[in-house]
C-alpha cells in the first residue's frame, strides 16, 4: 500500500505543474456555468420545468456552479494519453516486468491526474461563484451535516467514475483505439448521470434508469446532497450503492485486467 501511495502523491505533485492548462480551463467553465445559469433561468421563468418543484432553481444555480467546479470529478471525457500509448506501442510489457499489480498503478495514476486537475480549478471558481449575486450565486451547503455527506459522496464518486474509466483503458487491448469506447461510453455516462439534463427534471421512468445505472452516483448525486436536495436519509442509502458499485466495477476491472495481460502479445523489438 505504501508503494501506491507515494505513487499517487508524486503523480498529484506533477499534475498540480500544469498551471496555465488549469488557467485556460477556468475561463471556460465560467463562460459555460454562466450560460447555463441564464438559459434555466428562462427555462424555469416560462415555466417550461415541469420538475421544478422538485428542484428548485436555486438549488440548480448551486448543481450547476459545483458542476463546474469539479468537472474533472464528475465527467468521464478524459484520458491519460500516457497509458493509452503504453498498451497501443507496446510499452506495457515494460510495466508488466515490475513486481507490482498493474490495475492498481493505473488506478492511482488516474485518480491522481483527477485530483490534481480538480485541485487547481475549484477553488477559484466556488470562491468567485459564491460572491455572486444572488439568485445566480453559489448558496451555502443546506447544512454541516449535508456539506460532510457532500464531500463524502464526491470522493466516493470520484472512485467510482476512475473505476468506469478503468475500463475503457482495459477495453483498448481489444479494440486498439480509445475513441469509440470514450465517445460512447462518454456520452452515456453524461446523459445518464445528470450532466447533461439534472435528473428531476427529466420523466419520472428515465429518472428509474438513470437511477438503476452507475452513472448517476459519479454526478447528480454528490451535488444534489449538497443543497440539501437529496435529504440525509436518502444520502446515506446513496452512498452505501456507491460503495457497491465501486467494489463492483473495480472487483471486475481488475479481473478483466489480469485476464488481458495474461493473454497480452507484444510484437516488435
Amino acid at each position: 500500500m505504501r508503494r501506491y501511495i507515494s505513487l499517487l502523491r508524486v503523480r498529484l505533485l506533477n499534475g498540480l505543474q500544469y498551471r496555465a492548462a488549469a488557467l485556460g480551463g477556468l475561463t471556460t467553465q465560467f463562460f459555460w456555468g454562466t450560460m447555463l445559469v441564464f438559459i434555466y433561468q428562462a427555462f424555469y421563468s416560462g415555466g417550461g420545468a415541469a420538475g421544478a418543484n422538485a428542484f428548485p432553481y436555486r438549488d440548480l444555480v448551486s448543481f450547476i456552479w459545483l458542476q463546474q467546479a469539479f468537472i474533472s470529478f464528475i465527467f468521464l471525457y478524459d484520458w491519460d494519453s500516457e497509458l493509452l500509448d503504453s498498451i497501443t506501442s507496446g510499452g506495457i510489457s515494460y510495466e508488466l516486468c515490475r513486481p507490482v499489480e498493474l490495475y492498481p498503478v493505473w488506478y492511482v495514476k488516474l485518480l491522481s491526474k483527477r485530483l490534481s486537475a480538480g485541485a487547481l480549478r475549484f477553488p477559484p471558481i466556488v470562491v468567485i461563484a459564491l460572491l455572486l449575486p444572488s439568485p445566480y450565486n453559489l448558496a451555502p451547503p443546506a447544512s454541516a451535516v449535508s456539506f460532510l455527506l457532500f464531500v463524502t459522496a464526491l470522493f466516493l464518486g470520484l472512485f467510482l467514475l476512475v473505476s468506469m474509466s478503468m475500463l475503457i483503458y482495459i477495453s483498448v487491448f481489444k479494440t486498439m483505439s480509445p475513441i469509440g469506447s470514450i465517445a460512447i461510453l462518454g456520452t452515456v455516462a453524461e446523459f445518464f448521470g445528470g450532466s447533461t439534463i439534472p435528473l428531476p427534471l427529466m420523466p419520472e421512468w428515465l429518472q428509474r434508469v438513470c437511477v438503476a445505472l452507475p452513472f448517476r452516483w459519479t454526478a447528480d448525486f454528490p451535488l444534489r446532497v449538497y443543497s440539501g436536495n437529496i435529504g440525509t436519509a436518502d444520502a446515506l442509502t446513496g452512498v452505501a450503492v456507491q460503495l457497491v458499485w465501486i467494489f463492483v466495477l473495480a472487483g471486475a476491472g481488475a479481473l478483466i485486467m489480469k485476464r488481458m495481460t495474461r493473454l497480452a502479445v507484444v510484437q516488435g523489438g
